[in-house]
């Protein structure tokens, strides 16, 4: 990756002109202000008697009349560090003092700068002297940062791996094995170029790594460099873009003058939507990035693939790359980087697990079925959390009990011990859990209950329902879709059933239940009222999908009536499955409540009838007794802390 040239401590070099014009000031300040001070003499005030006494003793040797003061300098005086006297004039007769400054042999008059020709030179000429030097040196570093440091705007700064020197390989690189493949046949061609150049075929110029973040795309990259053992420069697409107009292009040019002499090689450019953003904007472009893309495309067509020049880039915004980039010729491949199915989670939880100590009876299967959706970057995350679990635990290897721990901590936060819910709060949020739960399991379509939980976590849930499926899907029918919402409006129904009121601990299953809706309506024709017609533009499929609408305020105003029905039909459901199922609901949420915390297991043996006693071993359940009805107060916990249902 880009080397950093910024010092260690994160802090900005100090200018080394600020270094000199310092310099500068201490010299001259030394020179005018400290050196004439040095053998300057020191004086000291005297009374006009005493005065008189010293030159009636013939202690005085000279004496200076400057005003009315009078400075006597003593015939003892030393001369390394003299000391003189001052006293103030009287008012008598001038020819008094005089004449007793003549009898004993006094010298008087004004003082006289005693200054000569050679101190003037030295006073003026050494000050000089020592600015020129000074501004010699610094014309010096300057001109040299000018010629090594601007002009070096325009060298590479990516940085430069030797071969291997990357230490990943393919056996690092699990659950992308279609990415795999297609990367491979560049390194056989890396390898074995002959093969290749006897039938005529040409190596592919670029390869383009499309697909969300936290895939692999970077260590994919990497692993090619590593089992091709060639050199490999990485660099980011944002190093290329500088203040200064024309230096991008200058990096693009010397990277790839670099990369022709270090042929065969490979050529890595992370997040290339930095420099490779589409030119047709009408709102106007940035010139040193168009300018840096221009030289990009130009280099791309200019090089000769034969020898060995591999581009590879990484993006997780292809929607917005130029045109003219993906043309064949250019990136002729697009390899595709997805989220990781549950064959590839198992497989990365096994590349990752061998670099920790884990127990035998750990199943990696169980954690890779309730992580749908998790990237090869969150699959790492789970495994390093359990191993930091288990050392706070005082355990010397990872149990399954810590992986499914991390899970939770990954999915919805960190256990909140600071948050201590009231006895009627904790009930809420108990029939809340179990209506989801239940719902889920008297429907046909749905998933498994994996695990409930009435916990706070850090994530702002005071509870939540893990469903796992048994099998990956790719594929969603309307009935599911429908039983889907019927299971996130299964918490509010059962508020609603057991205490005739609601809370605002159902805010995040509604906007899921609508978002779900919304989709199924305007994406997947899966509604009566608007049949097989798109009504809805997605932008950044890889980062956080997002729709817009794509239709006049009229059917717009139409969606929104389709929705709230099909909302209103879907809980409607709930509450009447919960309300045939009422007793259930009530041992189950009972249960919960008095353990906090039933495994899916347990859920299902509770509702197939089983007893407390065969299910747990013990057959009590302490949840407090409250009357149902419209007398009990609607209980509003805090708005932060809303219940969700966790997939």
């Amino acid at each position: 990756m880009p080397e950093n040239n910024n010092p260690k401590n994160g802090k900005k070099k100090v200018p080394i002109i600020v270094y000199y014009l310092i310099i500068t000031v201490v010299v001259l300040i030394i020179s005018w202000v400290i050196v004439p001070q040095m053998n300057a003499p020191t004086y000291k005030e005297i009374s006009y008697s005493e005065f008189i006494t010293m030159v009636k003793e013939d202690k005085v040797e000279k004496v200076e009349l400057s005003g009315s003061t009078i400075t006597v300098v003593p015939k003892d005086a030393d001369k390394n560090n003299p000391v003189y006297y001052e006293t103030g004039m009287l008012r008598v007769e001038d020819s008094e003092v005089v004449n007793l400054l003549l009898e004993h042999n006094v010298k008087f008059g004004s003082p006289i700068e005693e200054t000569t020709i050679f101190d003037t030179i030295l006073g003026f000429l050494i000050p000089l002297v020592i600015c020129y030097l000074l501004f010699f040196l610094l014309s010096r570093t300057l001109s040299k940062k000018m010629n090594g440091g601007v002009m070096s705007f325009g060298k590479n700064t990516g940085k430069i791996y030797a071969e291997n020197a990357t230490k990943k390989t393919f056996d690092d690189v699990a659950g992308q094995d279609e990415a795999k493949e297609s990367l491979l046949e560049i390194v056989d061609f890396l390898n074995n170029p002959k093969k290749y150049s006897e039938i005529g075929a040409k190596l592919p110029k670029g390869a383009l790594l499309v697909g969300p973040p936290g895939t692999g795309k970077t260590l994919l990259a990497k692993a090619v460099a590593g089992e091709a053992g060639v050199p490999f420069f990485a660099i980011s697409g944002s190093e290329f873009v500088e203040m200064f107009v024309g230096v991008g292009a200058s990096r693009v040019r010397d990277l790839f003058k670099q990369a022709v002499e270090k042929a065969p090689c490979i050529v890595f450019i992370d997040e290339i939507d930095a420099i490779g953003k589409s030119r047709d904007n009408v709102m106007g472009g940035n010139d040193e990035r168009e300018q840096t893309l221009n030289q990009l495309l130009a280099e791309m067509d200019g090089f000769d693939s034969s020898k060995g020049v591999v581009l590879l880039a990484a993006t997780n915004r292809p929607e917005v790359l130029d045109k003219a980039l993906l043309r064949p010729g250019r990136f002729d491949r697009r390899i595709i980087v997805d989220l990781p199915d549950l064959t590839g989670r198992k497989a990365i939880l096994d590349v990752h697990a061998r670099k920790v100590k884990m127990s035998d009876n750990v199943d990696l299967s169980a954690i890779a079925k309730s992580t749908p959706g998790a990237s090869g970057a969150d699959l790492e995350n789970i495994i390093n959390e359990a191993a930091l679990r288990a050392v706070r635990v005082k355990k010397k290897v990872v149990t399954q009990t810590e992986l499914n721990e991390a899970v939770d901590v990954i999915l919805a936060g960190e256990a909140k011990k600071s948050t201590v819910l009231s006895d009627k709060e904790k009930r809420i949020v108990a029939y809340h859990e179990i209506g989801h739960a239940l719902v889920a399991a008297l429907l046909t379509h749905t998933e498994p209950v994996h695990k409930i939980t009435i916990i706070p976590r850090t994530s702002g849930a005071l509870g939540y329902t893990m469903q796992v499926s048994e099998d990956e899907k790719h594929l969603i029918s309307r009935d599911e879709a429908l039983e889907k919402i019927c299971v996130f409006a299964g918490g509010r129904a059962a508020e609603q059933i057991e205490f005739d009121s609601v809370t605002t601990g159902a805010s995040n299953d509604i906007e899921r239940a609508t978002a779900y809706a919304r989709e199924m309506i305007t994406a997947y024709g899966m509604s009566d009222e608007f049949g097989f017609v798109n009504l809805v533009q997605k932008t950044n499929m890889y980062l956080g999908e997002r729709s817009q609408l794509n239709c006049s305020d009229e059917t717009a105003a139409r969606v929104d009536k389709e929705i709230h029905r099909m909302i209103t039909e879907c809980y409607n459901k709930a509450v009447e499955l919960l309300t045939e199922n009422k007793d259930k609901l009530d041992l189950l949420a009972g249960v919960l409540y008095d353990r906090e915390n039933i495994t899916g297991e347990e859920f299902m043996a509770l509702l197939e009838g089983k007893s407390l006693e065969e299910v747990f071993g013990d057959e009590n359940v302490s949840m407090p007794e409250e009357n149902s009805g419209k007398d009990r107060e609607t209980i509003v916990p805090d708005a932060n802390d809303d219940s969700e249902e966790v997939k």
